[in-house]
């Protein structure tokens, strides 16, 4: 079903991950391993996800693009009016769907990005290795957000607030790309029936603001696994969807810090234990909210800065909707 096919998507996502979660969660608390699943194992099911997320964008014929918008007199005859909404008495109309692998860059006036020009071959077969380039590159998203929002998950309330900051930007996202006339106005890419994925983001950022109530400092419940890893796989997802994915450095820059500090201290720690004979570190402890921990900040401190670093960089984000 056409009005389904996203949210079928997103709730396969969150079974998921929900699901890979768990079973570490499980492991963890009752049967006492404290290693949980093995990092493999949740990379496999993370990599999984992917592969199931690009071959259903790639094969679903309900998950199309309108690219160009444009508006035309009443008078005017066009096969591709899609909406009977008018603004100013002339109707919206816009370009034939298309299955296509372009998504939005920030900071650019023709603001379309197309995964094929990352393809170096040409002739036969040149379509299916851009998607086979665009599915490697969800998989590397949904691994580096998941894993991004899962150690994020570290001080009370922390990856709670932080992912209710950017998913409520992804709704809005979503709502301004499934409405033909916002998109003609902003021009961005219309998304038919992508504005069905604000109800679904509605009903997620009602349930991170309702365990906010509960898991804010000090936390009387803890998400695990089973919540951070399936945060992180649907803001990844969630954006992906839409067209958004080359946001997400902004959009979850917290995400993307958190997961660098920690590859920051293993790397060096071994660089220079392999050199000096001894392990040196670059921040007292990763990921990086230990780190101020470690400096003496109150954990309420460091959770309120990083949700005002989160607000700052979501405003950016909308931001660029406009600045090209």
């Amino acid at each position: 079903d056409i009005l389904n096919i996203y949210i079928i998507v997103m709730l396969v996502t969150t079974v998921w991950l929900g699901a890979v979660g768990f079973a570490d969660d499980y492991i963890k608390v009752f049967l006492k391993n404290k290693e949980g699943l093995s990092g493999r194992t949740k990379i496999i099911g993370q990599v999984s996800l992917g592969l199931f997320v690009g071959l259903v964008m790639w094969l679903s014929p309900e998950i199309v693009v309108r690219e160009k918008v444009e508006r035309v007199k009443k008078d005017v005859q066009i096969e591709t009016v899609v909406t009977s909404e008018y603004n100013d008495n002339q109707p919206v109309t816009v370009s034939k769907a298309k299955k296509t692998t372009q998504t939005t860059i920030p900071f650019v006036k023709n603001n379309e990005f197309d995964y094929n020009l990352l393809n170096p071959f040409k002739g036969e077969g040149y379509e299916y290795v851009t998607w086979i380039i665009f599915i490697l590159v969800v998989i590397l998203i949904i691994t580096a957000v998941s894993n991004g929002a899962n150690l994020t998950d570290g001080l009370d309330g922390l990856a709670t607030g932080v992912s209710a900051v950017i998913t409520t930007t992804l709704g809005v996202f979503a709502y301004l790309s499934g409405n033909v006339i916002y998109a003609e106005y902003l021009n961005i890419m219309y998304i038919p029936y992508s504005g069905e994925l604000v109800v679904f983001m509605s009903a997620f950022i009602g349930a991170l603001v309702g365990f906010l109530w509960y898991n804010s400092y000090p936390a009387q419940v803890f998400m695990g696994d089973t919540g951070s890893l399936t945060i992180g796989g649907i803001i990844a997802v969630f954006a992906i969807l839409i067209r958004k994915e080359l946001l997400i450095p902004i959009l979850c820059g917290i995400f993307l810090v958190e997961n660098l500090s920690v590859v920051m201290q293993v790397s060096y720690f071994k660089y220079t234990k392999r050199k000096y004979g001894e392990g040196r570190r670059i921040f007292l402890m990763s990921p990086l909210h230990h780190h101020y921990q470690k400096k003496g900040y109150p954990e309420p401190k460091i959770v309120t800065r990083f949700w005002i670093v989160a607000i700052l960089l979501a405003v950016i984000t909308v931001v660029t909707l406009k600045i090209r």
